[in-house]
């Protein structure tokens, strides 16, 4: 079967540093499918609220922000873009900055409502691999496949120290294990759609992996799924 002819919605989860995106893009580009980052999508809304000057605890105002903000993901042979309002804001995203303003309004309940409905929309007509934290359990309970990506701390941190130093940007390992391991709590913690894996969801430990070893053990799971009407 050519799963490259499927229209498969594929949900990747786990927590920071587990390989999800790398993971993600790589199936995604297997499979001829989109790839849609959902943690750009909430760094988007970050960047839009510190633009505006709203509050990044501010729910009501982030609220009210996230009914008029507009948030695209769109093709591109470099790497999925992201767009606000029309604006290409791909090359802001990426920075500790981001980071947290992502983690503190994804806390909001109608900024995920508000997310979680553009999200579906972009897999209504395509197929669609998708990462982030709620993918399996809320974007799409009922995705053709779910992954549970997930590694120890200290591999987790080392992987987010090193991007962060490909980037340009400097890091403390230290200061980036405190980083992660909070971000860990606040992700499992929140009471808006907390990070679990979903009960069907294949479980996938990354630490000992490389992006191959990950790639294949997904593809083996993808071409596991039982024909359907999609292919």
């Amino acid at each position: 079967m050519d799963r490259r002819a499927c229209h498969l919605v594929i949900a990747i989860d786990g927590p920071v540093g587990a390989g999800k995106s790398t993971a993600a893009r790589r199936l995604a580009a297997a499979l001829g499918a989109l790839y849609i980052d959902s943690g750009a999508m909430y760094r988007a809304m970050g960047w839009k609220a510190v633009q505006a000057g709203v509050s990044l605890t501010d729910h009501l105002g982030l609220a009210t922000l996230a009914l008029e903000t507009d948030i695209r993901v769109v093709a591109d042979p470099a790497g999925p873009r992201i767009l606000v309002d029309g604006q290409d804001v791909t090359d802001r995203l990426r920075t500790p900055v981001m980071d947290e303003a992502a983690s503190l309004v994804s806390t909001c309940p109608a900024v995920r409502e508000r997310l979680v409905a553009l999200q579906r929309v972009l897999a209504a007509t395509q197929g669609v691999v998708m990462d982030g934290r709620d993918i399996g359990t809320v974007v799409f309970p009922h995705a053709d496949i779910k992954f549970f990506l997930d590694a120890d701390l200290e591999v987790r941190a080392a992987r987010r120290a090193r991007d962060l130093d490909r980037a340009g940007l400097p890091s403390d390992l230290n200061q980036v294990r405190g980083e992660v391991a909070r971000r860990d709590a606040r992700d499992r913690g929140r009471q808006a759609s907390p990070l679990r894996p979903a009960p069907e969801a294949v479980h996938l430990d990354t630490s000992a992996l490389d992006p191959d070893g990950v790639l294949a053990a997904m593809l083996a799971a993808v071409h596991g799924i039982p024909k359907s009407d999609k292919c």
